[in-house]
């Protein structure tokens, strides 16, 4: 499992992370969501325990892909009256 943590959200008090892992047919699935971040004790970001929240978040996607419940959503439907390249 790969995963790509990105900036902190103050608002919502979350990262967005990309999870990133092969399931089981080979394929390679992509998954995007935010993750409740950790805060110290005065109310700041803690970086090191929102690593470590993202990890344990991590082994549950990786469930998920393997039986089958996430995966990565269909390619758009080309739209009638477009040209499609």
């Amino acid at each position: 499992m790969q995963t790509t943590i990105g900036p902190f959200d103050p608002a919502t008090k979350s990262v967005p992370v990309t999870f990133v892992h092969d399931a089981p047919s080979g394929e390679t699935i992509t998954h995007d969501r935010n993750v409740n971040a950790c805060l110290d004790e005065s109310g700041g970001f803690d970086a090191e325990a929102t690593a470590a929240r993202v990890e344990e978040v991590a082994r549950g996607v990786a469930v998920k892909i393997a039986v089958g419940a996430i995966t990565n959503p269909p390619p758009p439907a080309p739209q009638e009256g477009f040209d499609v390249d």
